[in-house]
């Protein structure tokens, strides 16, 4: 019996059967990344994108796109993995060959998809744990991920493959031996290092410098405008400073308005979906929002709107506890005036009365914005400012 088990053949399928499924595999990776490479980008650069899978709160891939998680080393995380599939397909050509003996180099196709595997996982805590949203493509890339180094193990097992450290020392001197072998890795470490160095930073949404060339002003029902003197548009927003689609709105109109500063007019009011003070969330959602919507409407008393309203829009999303100190520093406004700023009756009766007045226009959401009493949410129809672009 025992001389049958040292007698007994490995069974397994034609060679290529493995290969191609490996290769199919990374392929579908490669193509999700770039997917998600460009929604990425899209999401930051474009007003009116929406991708396939915002579907929920909990389900949205542009949350995970908006989250600080999504870049790493200055680089978006979906570019990092084209760049890792496509070194992952190159290397995967050199196991095609005869005198790779259906052995080199997949083990190191194996530990380069453990690493895959184990980041798959980190991405798939960080989801769960911290941003409380999933991506549909993400979790198609932790699926190609797994099945990647399901594969690459079975063929390691089925062509009984050296133990690892011998194997890996094989795969490196079969690798050395190959004349493309050491250009593919030398051009791998270069276009990763390029792209940590100069990979251009669009995540990082800043308005227009204010200046006073551009008019500012507060209306007669007492809220802040920015633009034209004599408008022939009048955008009413109503935002919320926990919302990304309300930071990239608002610069979006504010580069506009930079262009025709004597033409449009841009007023800001409050709609925090804070469920502190906005009747239609029930629940803990955008928590603190209307704390900052009160920071913005003391500074707008102190004649500082615009400044304390862009340095709230570019505090990071993720931020609890909200530096008042800071702010009133880089605002220059004086520290002992915002000693008891929340407990100004005034101010919050004038947030109550802007959520008011949002929902009398029946917004369900931000940001909000009101053109000749017409309500669009979320974004204004592009035909609406096309003349201005």
């Amino acid at each position: 019996m025992d001389s049958n088990k040292k007698n007994k053949t490995i069974r397994r399928l034609p060679y290529p059967w493995y290969y191609f499924t490996v290769a199919v595999i990374a392929l579908t990776g490669l193509m999700d990344s770039v997917y998600l490479s460009v929604s990425h980008y899209r999401v930051y650069t474009d007003i009116g994108y929406e991708s396939f899978c915002a579907i929920s709160r909990a389900i949205n891939c542009d949350t995970v796109s908006q989250s600080p998680y999504a870049v790493m080393f200055n680089v978006p995380v979906p570019v990092w993995g084209v760049l890792g599939y496509a070194f992952f397909i190159v290397l995967l050509v050199f196991a095609w060959p005869e005198k790779a003996e259906n052995k080199r180099p997949w083990t190191l196709l194996f530990l380069i998809s453990l690493a895959f595997s184990a980041y798959s996982m980190v991405l798939a805590g960080i989801s769960a744990f911290m941003i409380h949203s999933y991506c549909i493509m993400c979790i198609l890339s932790y699926a190609v991920n797994l099945l990647l180094l399901y594969f690459v193990w079975l063929i390691r097992k089925r062509y009984q493959c050296e133990p690892v450290l011998k194997a890996v020392a094989l795969d490196t001197r079969y690798l050395m031996a190959q004349p493309a072998a050491l250009p593919l890795f030398f051009t791998s470490v270069v276009a990763g290092t390029l792209m940590v160095l100069f990979f251009p930073a669009y995540w990082h949404m800043n308005p227009p410098d204010l200046s006073g060339k551009i008019p500012t002003g507060i209306t007669e029902d007492g809220h802040p405008w920015i633009g034209a003197e004599d408008p022939e548009m009048v955008i009413v927003e109503f935002s919320d400073y926990r919302c990304f689609q309300c930071r990239k709105m608002h610069f979006y109109l504010r580069r506009i308005i930079e262009k025709n500063s004597g033409k449009i007019r841009l007023v800001h009011r409050h709609f925090p979906m804070d469920h502190a003070i906005n009747p239609l969330v029930g629940q803990p959602f955008h928590t603190g929002s209307a704390n900052l919507s009160i920071i913005a409407l003391f500074a707008a008393e102190k004649g500082k709107f615009w400044e304390m309203n862009d340095l709230i829009f570019n505090l990071p999303r993720n931020t609890k506890e909200v530096k008042i100190k800071d702010l009133a520093e880089q605002a220059d406004i004086d520290l002992e005036a915002f000693r008891n700023v929340f407990g100004n009756e005034l101010l919050w009766k004038k947030l109550i009365k802007d959520v008011e007045d949002g929902m009398k226009h029946k917004l369900t959401g931000t940001p909000g914005f009101v053109i000749d009493g017409r309500v669009y949410i979320g974004q204004i129809p592009a035909e609406l400012l096309r003349k201005y672009f």
